[in-house]
């Protein structure tokens, strides 16, 4: 490979591990198999020893993924929480065991232990008492959680007296066993709540919680693994861990200690199998240096220490059978199959349903009703069919026929060339779409109205609404027959509805729902054009002339208001006293002037992030909602969306923090 391609391909590795990271350490919600991830990290770390001319210090191979939240205190770690390098094979394996015997001439042993799979914690105590419990972070500082981990009864809050160090810090792994898993899913259940993908993700969850009762009640556990202190037990880890079974820490019972590599591999080779029958989930097998001079010697690359390596289990994989295939239409009209499988067990949950996404992929699957297929999770938790086993396809099997019409209102299925999904054209008279028009109409961001997509539903399927208009025209009397209404919850929602005329004209545009005009487009389209009689009246010419609206808005709006129904509703809403007129604020300050401005993530509280939004125009910005190259810089609050920081990276684009966003403004 030349220099340039390897420069390139060096950058598309980055940015797609530096997204990976993001979706894994702050999103909980991995898109990508650990061993997918390690593959493109092995390829990373190939490519930068090849070519050391493109160092990079912010390159994830340099770094470790980080969890930190804004809502919780930071702390720094005295000793760094690196990560683990990664191997899938015995062969990598042996080629560990060479690079340590190249450095230590002597004998050695390994200590093999159960890789947990939940999130890493940090415990430091003092005189024998826990003073402070920090997430992993970025392996530099963490969130401090000591209220949420003093929850977790296997966690010793004051020692015994003994002969431990004055202070010192623990290395271990919260987690939520299978049982207690299944119970806090079922009470979600039963409370209307959504269960948890699976015990990581709970455990990870949980641990980010405000709420230490909340923590407590999910029955978190913790086992330790690692000792740090300037006056250790012991030299070997081996045995620092058997004396923090003493001093009342929960420690596995399986852990061996080996003089040998094969030692090692027969130890894997047992979990790999009997891994099933524990009552946590485990994902692989941590293999380290007893020795702790030795480890010293060893020493660390930037990202992991050169005396221990993880082993990780291949994601489960499992047969079930596609029972019938659902299509789902979406709130814009795309069409979306999902297969219905046998009922199956997978990476601790019962998997039902699995989404094919389009049409392309049924193809290339080449599905039939009946198949055997195989499915696994991503990242061992997005439920996915990765091959169909043709070996056991019914006789006079047929393979699926992509559907030509909406299963909901018959309408002939479009599909845009260049793109992968089948659409429903009809807009105005799909019931989907039309419950997903009124959820968008009363949605925070446009009329900001106190209801939701289950009421939405109940009114729509009594008949009460058939648009957003209806929504002004709804009584007390008339909600208090729908189940779950009392006579406070129908005054309150009539009141919602009713204040809501006063929200300004942009975000009343913004609610209509027209095509491609989002937030920032309809504040410019407000700004411009002062009414709703205006735009409806626009040209072609007119539309694009105003800046950001090109070919594609213009033609939408044309589209819009050429519908008879369209301008009957926007009549209707006029008579319910909605605003349809009036300016845009104007800026206080230029500080932000010609600058493009994304505020992405949660900022606390919806309130709070309409401010900051609002803050933006205010000071002679413009709010975007995608990012592209003419992005200034991204305002990132928790849980920013993994697409966004994508492209963000792969542009070069600036993400800030909040404070640093009132910075520039002089706030």
């Amino acid at each position: 490979m030349d220099k340039k391609a390897a420069e390139i391909k060096l950058n598309n590795l980055r940015n797609q591990l530096h997204t990976h990271n993001f979706n894994y350490y702050v999103q909980n919600n991995p898109e990508i198999s650990d061993y997918e991830y390690d593959q493109l990290m092995s390829e990373l770390l190939n490519l930068e020893a090849e070519f050391p001319e493109f160092y990079d210090a912010n390159s994830p191979s340099q770094r470790v993924g980080s969890d930190i939240s804004s809502e919780f205190e930071q702390a720094e770690h005295q000793y760094p929480m690196l990560s683990l390098g990664n191997t899938y094979s015995e062969g990598e394996l042996f080629d560990f065991d060479a690079r340590i015997k190249k450095i230590i001439d002597s004998d050695f042993q390994y200590v093999c232990e159960l890789k947990f799979d939940g999130t890493s914690i940090s415990l430091i105590y003092d005189n024998g008492k826990l003073v402070r419990a920090v997430t992993r972070g970025d392996g530099v500082k963490g969130d401090v959680v000591t209220a949420n981990v003093k929850t977790i009864r296997s966690i010793p809050l004051q020692l015994e007296s003994g002969e431990y160090p004055d202070a010192f810090e623990i290395r271990g792994e919260i987690f939520i066993p299978h049982d207690s898993f299944r119970k806090m899913n079922d009470d979600r259940i039963a409370n209307g709540e959504l269960p948890f993908a699976n015990p990581r993700n709970a455990a990870a969850g949980t641990l980010k919680t405000l709420n230490p009762k909340i923590v407590a009640d999910r029955k978190l556990d913790c086992f330790v693994y690692y000792l740090l202190s300037d006056n250790l037990p012991s030299d070997s880890h081996y045995q620092n861990i058997k004396q923090l079974a003493n001093w009342g820490f929960k420690t596995s019972e399986h852990t061996l200690r080996t003089s040998s590599i094969q030692g090692v591999i027969d130890f894997i080779n047992h979990w790999n199998t009997e891994r099933k029958k524990l009552p946590y989930d485990i994902d692989g097998i941590v293999v380290k240096v007893d020795n702790l001079d030795l480890q010293a010697e060893l020493g660390f690359t930037a990202k992991s220490p050169r005396w221990a390596i993880s082993y990780k289990f291949k994601a489960e994989e499992v047969a079930t059978l596609v029972n019938s295939i659902d299509y789902q239409v979406g709130r814009t009209g795309v069409i979306t199959p999902v297969a219905n499988l046998a009922p199956v067990q997978l990476a601790g949950t019962v998997v039902k349903r699995a989404s094919l996404h389009n049409a392309d992929i049924i193809a290339n699957l080449q599905l039939c009703p009946g198949d055997t297929v195989f499915i696994e999770k991503g990242g061992e938790i997005i439920p996915k069919i990765t091959r169909v086993d043709v070996s056991k396809r019914p006789e006079n099997a047929k393979k699926v026929a992509f559907i030509t019409h909406c299963p909901e209102c018959g309408t002939l299925l479009e599909r845009n060339e260049g793109e992968a999904q089948h659409f429903c054209p009809n807009d105005l008279f799909c019931p989907p779409q039309i419950k997903g028009k009124i959820e968008h109409f009363v949605s925070r961001k446009a009329m900001d109205i106190a209801t939701g997509e289950a009421t939405i539903d109940q009114l729509f399927n009594a008949g009460f609404i058939k648009d957003a208009s209806d929504l002004y025209i709804l009584t007390v009397a008339q909600l208090e027959t729908l189940e779950r209404f009392a006579r406070k919850s129908a005054e309150n929602l009539v009141l919602s509805i009713r204040n809501s005329v006063n929200v300004p004209f942009h975000r009343v545009l913004f609610g209509l729902g027209i095509r491609y005009v989002g937030e920032t487009v309809a504040k410019n389209l407000a700004k411009n054009m002062n009414s709703i009689d205006n735009l409806q009246q626009a040209t072609y010419e007119q539309l694009t002339q105003i800046d950001e609206i090109g070919e594609r808005i213009a033609l939408s709006i044309i589209r819009y208001f050429s519908s008879e129904q369209n301008i009957k509703l926007v009549e209707r809403l006029k008579m319910a006293g909605l605003q349809f007129s009036g300016a845009v604020k104007v800026a206080k300050s230029e500080a932000l002037a010609g600058l493009n401005i994304v505020i992405s993530g949660n900022f606390g509280t919806p309130k709070r992030r309409q401010e900051l939004e609002e803050m933006v125009g205010e000071n002679g910005g413009k709010l975007a909602s995608s990012v592209n190259a003419k992005t200034s810089f991204i305002v990132a609050g928790e849980n920013m969306g993994p697409s966004k920081l994508e492209k963000a990276a792969k542009l070069g684009i600036q993400v800030i923090s909040e404070d640093e966003f009132l910075r520039k403004i002089g706030n």
